[in-house]
């Protein structure tokens, strides 16, 4: 929809076109998101619950785990909904304040998690480097110690993507969009924002691009350099079971690393000719729906403690029943 010189200053809602207009597409697409969203909410909340209800799990590794779920869960919850009624509803309008919330919501989580990921790994080398130090059984005091530093940790973590967040959305809705209020993408997303703006985004698009390398950077930078410590602490180990043990304790996380790292990358860091809406739809219902259903269930099937925990509960629960 076009928009005139008055409605120009006055904008109050933005038009989110979708994935598909196609009838029978948006009925199969609902089904599988609704699919998705579910085992989301049931995963990530299932995986917060279980961290934090069951003694073993009481580790630094659980804790980072629980918070990447909460993560996954905030910023898929900021999205999926909505996106689940644009299949259902005619009306696809979404007021200004909705829009700029939704993209607050978004951009403080998924940077929450990007440094996260970061954290994680740190944390897994510390544990092969020195199992015995990092398995032993700590005092009431050292532990709790340990774990008001861990919080402390994922509240500057979050505070920095709060903060980064804020500054795109500040700078994004600060824009003028004369042209037309109608956004190509099935949610207020930061490049479909831009370029949906009439005016000159040279600014933000430098305040994108430097924003993301420091915390996309940042988190890449300590992956690399952690599992490069990692790797070199395995191949120096005698026991060869011993080294698997080791490398199927990072698998999980360095899948997850792989997958939400190179969706960022894809994302943000490809060349500008490269660039389509639909393309970059594909992409954002992969980071924003997929990876939050797959980080938890990657991490529970990899995972012993969490399987073993997960049985002894559901065991307990039936009995009990």
């Amino acid at each position: 929809r076009r928009m005139d010189g008055e409605n120009c200053t006055s904008l109050k809602e933005f038009l989110l076109l979708g994935i598909s207009s196609s009838p029978i597409i948006k009925v199969t697409l609902f089904t599988t998101f609704l699919v998705v969203y579910l085992i989301v909410l049931v995963a990530n909340l299932g995986m917060i619950v279980l961290v934090r209800t069951e003694p073993q799990l009481h580790t630094p590794m659980y804790f980072f785990l629980s918070y990447l779920s909460f993560s996954d869960f905030c910023y898929s919850t900021a999205i999926g909904p909505r996106m689940l009624a644009s299949f259902l509803i005619k009306n696809k309008s979404i007021p200004c304040y909705g829009c700029a919330l939704q993209f607050l919501i978004f951009c403080t989580f998924a940077d929450s998690e990007c440094l996260l990921l970061a954290v994680m790994v740190y944390d897994r080398y510390m544990a092969i480097s020195n199992p015995l130090l990092y398995t032993v059984k700590m005092s009431g005091k050292v532990c709790s110690l340990l774990m008001a530093g861990v919080y402390m940790l994922i509240s500057v973590v979050c505070v920095e993507g709060l903060v980064d967040s804020a500054i795109h959305t500040c700078c994004t809705f600060r824009l003028s969009f004369c042209s037309s209020n109608v956004i190509n993408h099935f949610f207020c997303d930061f490049l479909a924002l831009l370029a949906l703006s009439s005016s000159d985004t040279s600014i933000n698009e430098i305040m994108l691009f430097i924003s993301s390398s420091c915390v996309v950077g940042t988190s890449i930078i300590t992956v690399l350099l952690s599992y490069s410590y990692i790797i070199t602490t395995i191949l120096r180990m005698n026991s060869a079971e011993g080294r698997c043990k080791a490398f199927s304790t990072c698998a999980s996380h360095l899948t997850a690393v792989a997958i939400f790292h190179g969706t960022l990358l894809f994302m943000y860091f490809r060349p500008s000719s490269s660039y389509s809406m639909d393309t970059d739809k594909t992409a954002s219902v992969f980071y924003t729906v997929v990876i939050p259903m797959l980080n938890p269930l990657i991490y529970s099937l990899r995972n012993k403690d969490v399987k073993g925990t997960l049985k002894k509960a559901t065991s307990t629960k039936l009995c009990s029943g």
